[in-house]
C-alpha cells in the first residue's frame, strides 16, 4: 500500500496526509466530548443527590486523596458553575467537531477528483 501512495502526485499525496490528521483531530475532539458530556452527567447526579440532603446535613468534597468537610451551598455553588464551564466548553467542541467535519468532506471531495480523473469526452 505505502509503495501505491508514494505513486501519487505530490499534492496527493499530502492531501491524503491531511486528511489522516483531520481524522485524528476529529477523533481527539470527539474523545474530550465524551468526556465532558460525562462529567456532566455526573455533576447532574451529584446534584440531585445534593438537593435531597438537609441543609445541615455533613457533606464531604473529594479533593485528590482527601475528603474535605463542606457546607452543601458552597458545594451546590461549585457544581453549578463547574456545569456553566462544561457547557461552554462542550459548544466549542462542537463547534470544532462541525469545522473539521466540513474540511474532511471538502478534502475527501478533492481526493476524489483527484484519484478519479473526469473520462474524456468522446470525439465524433
Amino acid at each position: 500500500m505505502s509503495e501505491d501512495i508514494s505513486n501519487l502526485p505530490p499534492q496527493v499525496q499530502e492531501r491524503l496526509l491531511r486528511l489522516q490528521q483531520l481524522q485524528q483531530t476529529l477523533q481527539a475532539v470527539l474523545a474530550q466530548k465524551q468526556q465532558v458530556e460525562l462529567e456532566m452527567t455526573e455533576i447532574d447526579q451529584a446534584s440531585g443527590e445534593l438537593q435531597k440532603l438537609a441543609d445541615d446535613a455533613v457533606i464531604y468534597k473529594a479533593t485528590g486523596s482527601l475528603l474535605i468537610r463542606t457546607e452543601k451551598g458552597k458545594i451546590s455553588t461549585e457544581l453549578v458553575e463547574r456545569k456553566e464551564l462544561l457547557s461552554t466548553r462542550t459548544s466549542i467542541l462542537a463547534k470544532q467537531e462541525e469545522r473539521l467535519r466540513g474540511q474532511l468532506k471538502d478534502l475527501q471531495t478533492k481526493l476524489q477528483q483527484d484519484l478519479n480523473p473526469v473520462s474524456p469526452s468522446p470525439q465524433p
